[in-house]
């Protein structure tokens, strides 16, 4: 039932957010100017995600807040769950820790996941960007299991979000 709630809650804040953007009430999302060489640099490892696609990935994921914590335990500017951190973190920023609150290593593992998720989901149906993002979302498995984009309501809002808000990201 929580998660019921939850799932109708996010799809409400993002409709809401969505029309005031539709409606010009929200400009473009600007990409903090602390974050933007991060985001060149690990976009440029994985050209199959657009570096806006990227962006707005980490602004949805946290707002672009190093410190965020969902309730579900996802850490960090790209909301990493601990076990998917454990398994795919890097050290992107050479100081011999992947750290998940670290936005270097973080921004960098969220490319490199989006392009392992890419290579995953290449034989689902449908558009592979799409199920790119969904396997961020809900996990490879899930769109290998349903053969595309997965009918869960928060990983649909998701994938509809994500390419919105692309549209609108400013790098400077």
């Amino acid at each position: 039932m929580f998660v019921v709630v939850l799932a109708i809650l996010a799809a409400g804040i993002w409709w809401g957010v969505g029309l005031a953007q539709r409606k010009g009430m929200l400009g473009p999302v600007v990409v903090p100017e602390q974050y933007r060489s991060l985001l060149l640099d690990a976009a440029a490892t994985c050209p199959a995600v657009p570096v806006q696609v990227l962006a707005a990935q980490i602004a949805a994921e946290s707002g672009w807040d190093s410190t965020a914590q969902s309730a579900a335990g996802a850490q960090g500017i790209a909301q990493f769950m601990p076990g998917v951190w454990h398994q795919y973190g890097i050290d992107a920023n050479g100081d011999g820790k992947a750290n998940v609150w670290d936005p270097a290593d973080a921004i960098a593992t969220a490319a490199k996941l989006n392009c392992l998720n890419h290579h995953l989901v290449r034989k689902a149906a449908g558009n592979r960007l799409e199920n790119t993002l969904a396997a961020y979302n809900a996990g490879y498995g899930a769109v290998l299991r349903y053969n595309g984009i997965p009918p869960y309501p928060e990983t649909r809002a998701y994938v509809t979000k994500i390419l919105h808000v692309a549209k609108t990201i400013k790098m400077s």
